[in-house]
């Protein structure tokens, strides 16, 4: 988080809230809570709002921190292989490559150029167009992307590069803390069965919604994620790969709204035909597998989009996971909450 430290500041003043500043909870409960996602068998179910709220920031907090940290490749655990932290030995004189260098390809130098070239004429002219589609043809688009087949780390997909994507087990001494080991993320839409209501963003939103529930049972804190939700939204660096003055907004909103369209999240006014264009099959299996299976990540889907990026710009779309994921959680909790108060 460091190579963008507009945002570590956000994040940290957030995380100091959460677990140490004065609260509902017991400052032992909140890591409590942090560390066994609130699995409390025979504690007292009557909390007050405040507490449930204060207890739902914090998981969703160490949730989507969790796939920052599998997304990075950032993996404590002695024993665990496949990770793929960002600075390997350099072949060439074996000093540690920098942040901002590009990861490491496994292609032709050339494939990557192209990548870059192609991104970036798609992504002027979406800027240009002056298209409007239909509202019908919008939600169209949208049902296709939701249920579009992305295999993640959790699948052997058919093409060769991600041929090493391997379905990871949980060890023994990590079972012990799990309740329920076969409750995991199932697709929100899978072909040929009926999908559950999509949340329409219009009816109930961060900024219209949650963040006024959240600031009113937990003082404070709804203004700090909202700034930490801006300033990971805003943060740019006018830069993409090898080229400046880049405008990347688009790309961000792209990555944004399909990380949310995984989880049933859907925007009226925005057009998801734009996610097919920008993002390419192996960033949305990166983006999937980080935001829904982070624990499948591995380094051969790491390294198999955005050939000639630097480490800070996939850091950057790891940072952009982590708070829609947030968010999309905070939403779907938030609108429960809303439902039993009124």
């Amino acid at each position: 988080m460091a190579l963008h430290p507009t945002y570590l500041s956000c994040f940290l003043r957030t995380q100091h809230a959460l677990l140490e500043l004065d609260g509902p909870l017991p400052r032992p409960w909140r890591h409590y809570i942090v560390v066994m996602e609130l699995v409390c068998p025979g504690a007292d179910a009557r909390w007050s709002l405040a507490e449930l709220i204060h207890a739902v920031v914090l998981m969703t907090h160490s949730h989507s921190l969790s796939s920052f940290v599998w997304g990075c490749g950032l993996h404590p655990e002695p024993d665990h292989e496949g990770d793929h932290a960002f600075c390997p030995p350099s072949p060439s004189n074996n000093m540690p490559q920098s942040p901002h260098s590009p990861a490491p390809e496994d292609g032709k130098p050339e494939d990557g150029v192209t990548e870059v070239e192609v991104l970036m004429k798609r992504m002027v002219e979406l800027q240009q167009q002056e298209e409007e589609c239909s509202q019908e043809e919008m939600i169209t688009r949208f049902e296709r992307e939701r249920s579009e087949s992305i295999p993640t780390g959790t699948h052997t997909p058919p093409l060769h590069i991600y041929t090493h994507a391997v379905s990871l087990s949980p060890s023994d001494l990590m079972l012990r803390l799990v309740e329920d080991p076969e409750f995991i993320y199932e697709d929100f839409s899978i072909r040929g069965e009926q999908s559950p209501p999509t949340m329409r963003a219009q009816d109930y939103s961060w900024e219209d919604h949650g963040f006024s529930l959240v600031n009113r049972l937990l003082p404070d804190m709804g203004q700090l994620l909202e700034e930490k939700f801006q300033v990971v939204c805003g943060l740019t660096y006018n830069r993409m790969a090898m080229h400046k003055d880049v405008d990347t907004h688009t790309l961000r909103k792209a990555l944004w709204n399909y990380i949310h369209c995984l989880y049933g999240i859907r925007y009226d006014d925005y057009d998801y035909g734009e996610v097919n264009v920008l993002l390419e099959r192996g960033l949305k299996m990166f983006v999937k597998t980080v935001a829904c299976h982070p624990e499948q990540t591995t380094d051969r889907i790491y390294s198999a989009y955005w050939k000639l990026f630097r480490h800070s710009e996939k850091v950057h779309v790891n940072l952009l996971l982590m708070e829609a994921r947030l968010q999309a959680a905070l939403l779907y909790t938030l609108r429960a909450v809303t439902r039993y108060m009124t």
